[in-house]
C-alpha cells in the first residue's frame, strides 16, 4: 500500500522545476499529453453530437475491447481511492497536492475506459488509436528509462504498463491492422448498399497501405470470426482474375502460337501460351522474390556485425543502434517482399488454373468422336480436377526453384567472404549433397509420373463403377469391382510408398548439409588458417549454412513439382491438340432453302477411320419442310448414325450435308441435367407460360409433375437417377418441343414408355404439336409408320428402301419382314381381343391360387404418386462441419492408422534431434571462450554431437512416412468398403462428383500433405520452444516481449483459423460442382451442340470456376494476412533481443553467447512463419479427413453373407416366389411406394408385370433384389425369406436384364463374364443365341474387341443384347427382364423372346414391359397402379373381363391397328 500511496511523488506539479532527465518531469509530461488527448476526445464527441453525425454502433463488440475497458476502469477506481486516502490521511509528504495528481490520473484512465466503449465516427476511432499508441510508447519509454537507471518498477506500474500494451493491441485492431473488431451498422446508411459492397472483394478498391499489409481482407476475417461463413458471404473476384478474362488472354496466345507452329514442331503449345500470357506479372513476382532472397542472404553479415560489435572494448552506441536499424530494414523488406511474392504467385497460378480449366472444358465441346474415344469422360475430368488444378501452385514453385539456386550461390559467396579459402573444403560435401539430389530428383520424377498414371487409371475406373453401381449391385459384383479398385490402388500405393521414403531420404540430405559442411568448413579454416575460429566466424558460418539448407531441401521438391507440372502440361497439350469436329459448322452447310429442310448428297460417313468400310454409305436424302420421316431397320443398321450425320457429329468422308434451319434433338439414351424439371425443359430459354404448359401436356408430363411434391421445381438427381426411364425420355421430348426448332431429330423416343403413352406422344406431340415442323423419327414401333410421309428402311449403313407405307409394303423384302414380325404380335392380340367378353365378369379373390384379384374399387388410369419418392428433394446440398471441431479430425487420422505409438516415437526422435542440435551449438558458444580447447577438440566434439542428431532426424522422417502410408491405407480401405457397402439410396441422392472429389483430391491430400503437415507442425513447435528457452537463458529480459508476442501470435492464429477453416470447408463443396458440370457436359455434348446451347453452358461453367477460384483466392490472402502479422510480432522478439545485446553493459554477455542468441533469433522468425504456415495447412488439410470420414460413416446395406443362415447351394431349386403384404418406402417417414402387395409367382411360370410409367414396376424389382428393404411384409423364394439371408447369396441366384444396359470399358469377354467363370466356347454360344455372334465374328479382335467408356462404340440395342448374353451364361432359376427389349426392333424382340422361352423354359421369368406382345404369352400377368396390385391372373382370363389389363391391351391394339393393321389386311387382299 505504501507504494500506491506514494503515487504523488510523480505529480504534474514538478513541472515548475522541469528537468528532462528527471523521472518526475517525464511522468508529468506524459500526464499533460494524456490530458490534452482527453480534452480533444470529449470535444470531438460534443461536436459529433451537435452535428448529429451518423453513428456507427457495434452489433457485436469484441471481447478484447470489453476486457481492456474493465481493466482501465479498475485502474481508474484505484487512483480515485488513493487520492481519497491521501486527502483524508494527508499522506504523500513530498507534495501536498499529490491527491490532485491521483485524481487527474484516475480521470485519464476513466476517459480511456469511455474511449474504448464510445467511438461515434471514424475520425474519433483514428484519434483514439493515436492516443492509445502514444500513451503506450511514452509509458514504455519511461519504464525502460527507470530500468536503465537501476530503479525498481512498482507492481502497480507494471500492471499499468501491461494494460497500455493491451491498449496498443486495441489501437492496431481499431485501425484495421489486426482485423476489425466489430460489424458496423450505420444508422443513416442503407443496409442494402453495404450488402452489395460485400459482394466485391476488397482488393478492387483497396488503398496502397491496405494492399501492402493485406488489411483489405479484414472484413471477411472479421465476419468469419463472428459467425460461420457461408458461400454467399464470400466476395467475388475482381474482373482481371475472373475465369473468362484469363481464358480470353490464354486463347489469344494459343491461337497465335498455333498459327506460327509448323507440323514438325514438338514444343508444348500450352506451356508457351501460359508463358506469353503471364510473363509480365511474373516479372514483378520475380522482383519480390529477388528482394526477399537478398534480405535472407545478408542475415549472416548482420550477425557477424553484431558479434564483432560485442567484442569491442569501447562502447559505440550509435554504431550498435545502426546495426539494429539495418536489421529492422532487412526484416521489413524480407517480410513484405515474401508475403507479396507468395500472394501474387498464387494469384497468378489461380488465373492459369482457371484459364486451363476453361480451355479443357471448351475443347471437350468441340471434340470429334474419334478423339472422344481416346479421351474418355473420366480422363477429361482428370485434366480439369488434377492437371489444371495443379497450376494453382505452379508459379510459386517456379520462383522457389530459381530463388533457391540464387540463395545457394549468395550464401556460398558470403561464406567465402567471411572465411576465405577455408570455405573451399566445404564445397565438397555440398557438391556431393547436390549430386545426390540429382538421382533423387530423377527417381522422384519417375515415381510421381507412375503415381499419376496409376491414379488416373484408378479414378477412371472409380468413375465408371460409380456411374454403374446399380447394375453392379444387381449382379452382386461389388467384391469383384472393389478388388479392381483396390488392385489399381495397390499399383498407385507402390509408387506413393517409394515417393514418401525418397522424401524421407531427401530430409536426411537436407540436414546433412548444415551438419557435415560446418565441420568441414571449420576444419578448412583451421587447416588453411584463413579465419580464426571465434564467435564471429563460427556463428556466421552456421547462419550462412542454415540459409543454404533450405535450398538443398527445396530444390529436389521444387524439381519434383516442376516435373509433375511438365507432365500435366504435356497431357493438357495432347488433349488441346486432339481432333475436333470440322470447323465448317461440323461438316454441314447451314442455308435456307424454300423447298428442302435437309438434304444429304452422295454422303459417306465413318466413325473410325481405321475401319474397313464406312458406317453410312451412299446416302442421298432430300427432306422437304414439314415432312414426317420415319427411319427403321434392325439393330446396328445405322439409324442413329444417320441422325449423327445430320447433326455433324460423325466424320464425313465425302458428300454434302445441307441443314436448312435450327435443330432439336432427342437422344436414344436420355440425357438429363442435375437440376429441376423446369430447368431441364426450359433449357436456358426464357419462360413462356403458354408454350411451357403446352410442351408439358403434349409430352404427357402434366400428371407426373402434379404428383411431384415440388411440382416442376422438383430436383432431378445426377443423370435423372430419381425418376423413371419413361419420365426421363418425356422430359427430353418436352425440352425439344419447348425449344421450338424447325427440324426435330427423334432417336427412338418411345422405347422407354408404355404403348398407351407412346400413342399419346406420337399423336399429340409428333403429329399435332409438331405438325408444322420437319421431324425425322427413328423408331422400332411399326404401328406408327403408316402415319408418316416417308419411311426410310436401313440395313448395314445404307438406305435400302424409301417411300410411303403402302409403297414399301408392295415392294416387300426388308420392310415387309419388319411389318410381318409386328403383324404376328398384333394378330395374336387381335385373337385375344375378339375372345374378350363385352361385360366384366365376376372376379375371384385368392391370388395365391392364380385366381384374379378382387377389385375393391374401379382403378383409374394413372401412375404411382411420385410424392412417395420425392417428399423431400432427393439431391441435398453437400454436408460440411461448422465451426471448430477441435482435435477430433486429427485424432481420427491417428486412430484410423492405429499408429499413436508411432507418433510418440516421432516426437521422441524430434526431441532427441533438437537436444543434440542445441547441445552442439552451446558447445561451440562455450568452447570458444575456453583457451584450453583446441580446434581439433572443438570440431571433433561438435561433429560427433551433430552427426548423432542426423540419425534421429532420419528416423523421424522415416517413421512419419510409415505413419502417413498406414493412415492412407486405412482411410482408403475404410472409404472404399463404405462406398461399396452403402445402399442404393445413397447413390440415388449423392452426385458422383462428391464421391470422386473425396476419392481424388481429398485422398491426395491424405497421401501427401497431411503427413508432412503433422511432421512440420509438431517439429517446428518443439523447435520454437527450444529457441525461446535458449534466448531467455542468455538474455532473460527478452521474456518481456517474447511471452506477449507468443500470446498475440496464438490469438491471431485462432482469429485467422476461424475464417480459414470455413473457407476450406466451403471450398471442399465448390470443386465437386465444377467436376459434375464437366461430366454432365461431356455426356450430353451432342445434345448441347444440337440445341446450340454450348455458349450458355460455357457461361455457367465460368461462374462455377470463378466461385471455386474465389475460395482459393481468399484462402491464400488470409494465409498471407496471418503470416505477415505473426512475422511482425516475432520480429519484435528478434529486434528486442538484438537491442538488448547492444544496450546491455559490455561483458554482460560473452561474444559466443551473443552469436548463439542471434543465430537462434534469426531462426525464430523463420520457424514461427514456418509453423504458422504448416499449422494452418494442417488445420485446412485436416478438413479432408472430415470429408472422407463423413462417407466412411454412411449407413451400410445388410451383410453380403449371413454365415448362420446361408441357403443351400442348389437354392432356389424351384423358383417359386411368394410376396406377402409387401410395403416399400424409400426413406423413413416417407409415404409408401408399394402398398401391401400379396401374390405368388409359381415355379417355372412366366409372369408379365405391366402398368403405367412410374406405377411401381421397377420398385417391385428393386425389392426382389433388396436394393430397397421392405418396411413391412416378406418375399419368400422357395420358402426362404430373402431378408434373412445375405445380399450376395440372394443376388447371385437371380438374373436380370436391366432397363438401362450397362457396359464397362474393356473388351467383350470381360463385359459378358466379369468374374471369369466361363470358357470362350460358352461365351460364343451365348452370343449366338442373342444374335451378336455374326457382328462380333467380323471384328478383327473377336472377343478381345474393345468396349469404350459406357459401351459408347456399340448401339443401345447391341448393349441390351450383351446384357441378354450375360444371363444366358448365368442360367439362374429366376430371370427378371426389366424393359429388356425396349431398344430393339419388333423382329429381334420376337426372336429373343423365343430364345428366352427355349433357354429358360423351366425357369421363373418375370418380365416388366411396355410392349404388350412381350407379356401376352405369359402364364400370369400382374397389373400395378399407384403402387397397388390391381390384377393378377392368366392373360386369357383377364382379357375376358373388364379388367385394367384388357384396357391396356385395347389401347395397344387401338394404337397398332388404327392404320397399320388395316393396311396389312389390304396388302393381304
Amino acid at each position: 500500500m505504501a507504494s500506491l500511496l506514494s503515487m504523488g511523488d510523480f505529480s504534474l506539479f514538478c513541472l515548475k522545476d522541469f528537468d528532462f532527465t528527471s523521472l518526475c518531469s517525464l511522468r508529468s509530461t506524459i500526464d499533460t499529453i494524456n490530458v490534452l488527448f482527453v480534452c480533444v476526445y470529449y470535444t470531438s464527441l460534443v461536436i459529433g453530437f451537435i452535428r448529429k453525425t451518423s453513428v456507427c454502433r457495434s452489433q457485436t463488440r469484441s471481447w478484447i475491447f470489453q476486457l481492456v475497458s474493465i481493466c482501465c476502469a479498475l485502474i481508474s477506481i484505484t487512483f480515485f481511492a488513493i487520492s481519497l486516502w491521501n486527502l483524508i490521511y494527508k499522506t504523500g509528504n513530498s507534495n501536498e497536492l499529490s491527491w490532485l495528481a491521483c485524481i487527474i490520473r484516475g480521470f485519464i484512465w476513466n476517459s480511456l475506459t469511455v474511449s474504448l466503449l464510445i467511438q461515434r465516427v471514424k475520425w474519433i476511432k483514428i484519434l483514439n488509436s493515436v492516443w492509445w499508441i502514444s500513451s503506450c510508447v511514452l509509458v514504455s519509454a519511461l519504464n525502460v528509462e527507470i530500468l536503465f537507471e537501476g530503479h525498481a518498477i512498482e507492481t502497480f506500474d507494471i500492471v499499468q504498463w501491461l494494460v497500455h500494451f493491451l491498449l496498443l493491441y486495441c489501437a492496431l485492431k481499431n485501425i484495421g491492422y489486426l482485423g476489425t473488431h466489430n460489424v458496423q451498422e450505420c444508422i443513416y446508411e442503407p443496409v442494402l448498399a453495404q450488402n452489395n459492397e460485400t459482394k466485391q472483394t476488397g482488393l478492387g478498391h483497396a488503398t496502397f497501405p491496405s494492399k501492402l499489409i493485406f488489411s483489405w481482407v479484414n472484413s471477411i476475417l472479421s465476419l468469419g470470426y463472428s459467425k460461420s461463413l457461408a458461400l454467399e458471404d464470400i466476395p467475388s473476384l475482381v474482373s482481371e482474375d475472373e475465369a473468362g478474362t484469363s481464358y480470353q488472354s490464354f486463347v489469344h496466345a494459343w491461337e497465335s502460337l498455333v498459327r506460327e507452329t509448323t507440323n514438325n514442331n514438338t514444343k508444348n503449345l500450352v506451356l508457351w501460351s501460359v508463358v506469353r500470357t503471364y510473363l509480365k506479372e511474373n516479372i514483378l513476382i520475380a522482383f519480390y522474390a529477388l528482394i526477399r532472397t537478398i534480405s535472407v542472404a545478408v542475415s549472416p553479415l548482420i550477425l557477424y556485425a553484431f558479434v564483432n560489435y560485442s567484442n569491442r572494448t569501447e562502447v559505440d552506441l550509435k554504431q550498435g543502434l545502426s546495426i539494429v536499424g539495418f536489421l529492422i530494414l532487412t526484416k521489413l523488406a524480407e517480410s513484405l517482399s515474401q508475403r507479396h511474392w507468395f500472394f501474387n504467385s498464387r494469384r497468378s497460378g489461380m488465373k492459369m488454373r482457371s484459364a486451363l480449366m476453361v480451355a479443357v472444358y471448351q475443347k471437350q465441346l468441340k471434340l470429334s468422336n474419334l478423339a472422344r474415344e481416346r479421351h474418355s469422360t473420366g480422363e477429361i475430368v482428370n485434366y480439369i480436377a488434377i492437371d489444371a488444378y495443379r497450376m494453382g501452385e505452379f508459379p510459386w514453385w517456379f520462383h522457389i526453384t530459381w530463388t533457391c539456386v540464387l540463395q545457394l550461390v549468395l550464401s556460398i559467396a558470403i561464406l567465402f567472404g567471411v572465411v576465405g579459402i577455408g570455405a573451399l573444403p566445404g564445397l565438397v560435401p555440398l557438391l556431393i549433397c547436390g549430386l545426390l539430389n540429382v538421382p533423387l530428383a530423377r527417381m522422384l520424377q519417375n515415381c510421381q509420373l507412375q503415381f499419376m498414371i496409376a491414379q488416373d487409371e484408378r479414378l477412371r475406373s472409380t468413375s465408371e463403377i460409380l456411374n454403374s453401381m446399380k447394375i453392379i449391385k444387381l449382379q452382386s459384383w461389388e467384391e469383384k469391382f472393389k478388388n479392381v479398385v483396390e488392385s489399381l490402388r495397390d499399383k498407385e500405393f507402390k509408387w506413393l510408398s517409394k515417393t514418401q521414403f525418397l522424401k524421407a531420404f531427401g530430409t536426411f540430405l537436407y540436414w546433412l548439409s548444415p551438419t557435415v559442411i560446418p565441420a568441414v568448413v571449420f576444419l578448412g579454416c583451421a587447416y588453411f588458417n584463413s579465419a580464426p575460429l571465434n564467435a564471429e566466424t563460427i556463428f556466421t558460418v552456421l547462419t550462412a549454412l542454415r540459409n543454404m539448407g533450405d535450398p538443398v531441401l527445396m530444390i529436389p521438391e521444387a524439381l519434383s513439382v516442376m516435373i509433375q507440372v511438365k507432365v500435366s502440361f504435356d497431357r493438357i497439350n495432347t488433349f488441346m491438340l486432339a481432333e475436333e469436329l470440322n470447323n465448317d459448322d461440323n461438316g454441314r452447310n447451314i442455308k435456307q432453302c424454300s423447298v428442302n429442310a435437309m438434304a444429304i448428297q452422295a454422303g459417306n460417313f465413318i466413325w473410325d477411320h481405321e475401319s474397313v468400310s464406312p458406317t453410312l454409305k451412299d446416302m442421298n436424302l432430300e427432306i422437304k419442310w414439314g415432312q414426317k420421316i420415319a427411319v427403321c431397320g434392325p439393330v446396328g443398321a445405322g439409324k442413329s448414325s444417320l441422325l449423327y450425320a445430320i447433326l455433324g457429329e460423325i466424320p464425313k468422308i465425302s458428300g454434302t450435308v445441307y441443314v436448312g434451319s435450327t435443330l432439336a434433338y432427342v437422344s436414344q439414351s436420355s440425357w438429363i441435367q442435375s437440376g429441376t424439371v423446369q430447368d431441364n425443359i426450359l433449357f436456358g430459354k426464357p419462360m413462356d407460360k403458354e408454350r411451357y404448359e403446352n410442351a408439358v401436356k403434349v409430352c404427357a408430363l402434366d400428371k407426373d409433375i402434379g404428383d411431384f411434391s415440388y411440382g416442376d421445381l422438383t430436383e432431378i438427381g445426377q443423370r435423372g437417377i430419381n425418376i423413371s426411364g419413361g419420365q426421363k425420355q418425356r422430359i427430353q421430348l418436352a425440352r425439344a418441343v419447348y425449344n421450338d426448332a424447325d427440324i426435330y431429330l427423334l432417336d427412338d423416343p418411345f422405347s422407354a414408355v408404355d404403348a398407351h403413352t407412346a400413342a399419346i406422344l406420337f399423336n399429340d406431340c409428333v403429329m399435332t404439336a409438331l405438325r408444322e415442323k420437319t421431324v425425322i423419327l427413328v423408331t422400332h414401333q411399326v404401328e406408327f409408320l403408316s402415319e408418316v410421309d416417308t419411311i426410310l428402311v436401313m440395313e448395314d449403313g445404307k438406305v435400302i428402301q424409301s417411300g410411303t407405307y403402302e409403297n414399301l409394303l408392295t415392294a416387300g423384302t426388308a420392310f415387309e419382314q419388319l411389318v410381318n414380325a409386328h403383324k404376328d404380335a398384333v394378330t395374336e392380340l387381335n385373337q385375344d381381343n375378339e375372345n374378350k367378353s363385352g361385360s366384366g365378369n365376376d372376379v375371384y379373390a385368392n391370388p395365391q391360387d392364380s385366381h384374379p384379384l378382387y377389385l375393391t374399387k374401379k382403378q383409374t388410369d394413372g401412375e404411382i404418386s411420385t410424392k412417395d419418392q420425392l417428399e423431400v428433394q432427393l439431391t441435398k446440398e453437400e454436408e460440411k462441419d461448422i465451426g471448430d471441431v477441435g482435435w477430433k479430425p486429427f485424432w481420427d487420422y491417428i486412430s484410423y492408422s492405429r499408429m499413436s505409438y508411432m507418433l510418440c516415437f516421432i516426437l521422441l526422435a524430434q526431441s532427441a534431434f533438437m537436444a543434440l542440435q542445441t547441445a552442439s551449438s552451446f558447445w561451440l558458444a562455450f568452447a570458444i571462450e575456453i583457451p584450453k580447447v583446441t580446434s581439433a577438440t572443438l570440431i571433433g566434439v561438435y561433429s560427433l554431437i551433430s552427426f548423432s542428431s542426423i540419425v534421429f532426424v532420419y528416423l523421424r522422417s522415416y517413421l512419419n512416412a510409415h505413419l502417413g502410408l498406414k493412415a492412407s491405407t486405412a482411410f482408403f480401405s475404410s472409404f472404399t468398403t463404405s462406398i461399396f457397402n452403402s445402399p442404393m439410396m445413397f447413390f440415388d441422392s449423392t452426385p458422383v462428383g462428391r464421391i470422386l472429389t473425396r476419392a481424388s483430391s481429398d485422398l491426395s491430400i491424405l497421401d501427401f500433405d497431411i503427413p508432412h503437415s503433422i511432421l512440420f507442425a509438431l517439429s517446428v513447435a518443439i523447435e520454437i520452444l527450444v529457441i525461446i528457452c535458449i534466448m531467455v537463458s542468455i538474455t532473460w529480459q527478452v521474456l518481456i516481449v517474447a511471452v506477449p508476442a507468443m500470446v498475440a501470435s496464438i490469438f491471431i492464429q485462432q482469429y485467422y483459423q476461424a475464417t480459414a477453416r470455413e473457407l476450406m470447408r466451403i471450398n471442399g463443396t465448390t470443386k465437386a460442382p465444377v467436376m459434375n458440370f464437366a461430366t454432365e457436359t461431356s455426356l450430353g455434348v451432342v445434345t448441347l451442340r444440337a440445341f446450340n446451347m454450348v455458349d450458355r453452358f460455357f457461361k455457367n461453367y465460368l461462374k462455377l470456376v470463378d466461385t471455386d477460384a474465389s475460395l482459393f483466392f481468399h484462402s491464400n490472402v488470409a494465409m498471407e494476412w496471418v503470416v505477415l502479422r505473426v512475422e511482425a510480432i516475432q520480429n519484435l522478439t528478434v529486434i528486442t533481443a538484438a537491442l538488448l545485446l547492444v544496450l546491455l553493459p559490455r561483458g554482460y554477455v560473452s561474444p559466443g553467447l551473443v552469436g548463439l542468441s542471434l543465430y537462434y533469433a534469426f531462426i525464430l522468425t523463420t520457424a514461427q512463419i514456418f509453423w504458422t504456415r504448416w499449422f494452418s495447412n494442417l488445420s485446412n488439410h485436416i478438413i479432408s479427413v472430415e470429408r472422407i470420414t463423413q462417407f466412411i460413416h454412411i449407413p451400410v446395406e445388410p451383410p453380403a453373407i449371413v454365415e448362420d443362415n446361408r441357403p443351400p447351394s442348389s437354392w432356389p431349386s424351384n423358383g417359386r416366389i411368394d410376396v406377402q403384404s409387401l410395403e416399400i418406402r424409400y426413406c423413413p417417414n416417407a409415404p409408401l411406394v408399394l402398398k401391401g402387395i400379396t401374390c405368388t409367382f409359381q415355379e417355372g411360370s412366366r409372369v408379365g408385370v405391366v402398368g403405367r410409367t412410374g406405377s411401381g414396376k421397377s420398385t417391385l424389382i428393386s425389392a426382389l433384389f433388396r436394393l430397397v428393404e421392405p418396411s413391412r411384409g416378406d418375399i419368400l423364394i422357395d420358402g426362404i425369406n430373402i431378408c434373412s439371408i445375405g445380399l450376395k447369396d440372394l443376388r447371385t441366384k437371380l438374373s436380370i436384364i436391366p432397363q438401362e444396359p450397362t457396359l464397362f470399358k474393356g473388351n467383350i469377354r470381360t463385359n459378358l463374364d466379369p468374374l471369369g467363370l466361363y470358357s470362350d466356347d460358352e461365351i460364343w454360344k451365348a452370343l449366338e443365341k442373342c444374335h451378336l455372334k455374326e457382328t462380333i465374328s467380323r471384328l478383327p479382335s473377336l472377343l478381345d474387341s474393345s468396349v469404350s467408356d459406357e459401351g459408347g462404340n456399340w448401339s443401345l440395342g447391341q448393349r441390351q443384347l450383351f446384357c441378354l448374353g450375360r444371363v444366358l451364361l448365368k442360367r439362374n432359376r429366376i430371370l427378371v427382364l426389366d424393359e429388356a427389349t425396349a431398344s430393339i426392333d419388333s423382329a429381334t424382340d420376337a426372336i429373343l423372346q423365343r430364345v428366352i422361352r427355349q433357354e429358360f423354359a423351366e425357369c421363373t421369368v418375370i418380365t416388366v414391359a411396355h410392349r404388350i406382345p412381350t407379356v401376352i404369352d405369359s402364364d400370369m400377368v400382374m397389373v400395378l397402379s399407384h403402387g397397388k396390385l390391381v390384377e393378377y391372373d392368366e392373360p386369357s382370363k383377364l382379357m375376358n373381363t373388364n379388367s385394367s389389363f384388357s384396357k391396356l391391351v385395347a389401347e395397344y391394339w387401338s394404337s397398332c391397328t388404327k392404320n397399320s393393321f388395316t393396311n396389312i389386311s389390304k396388302q393381304q387382299l
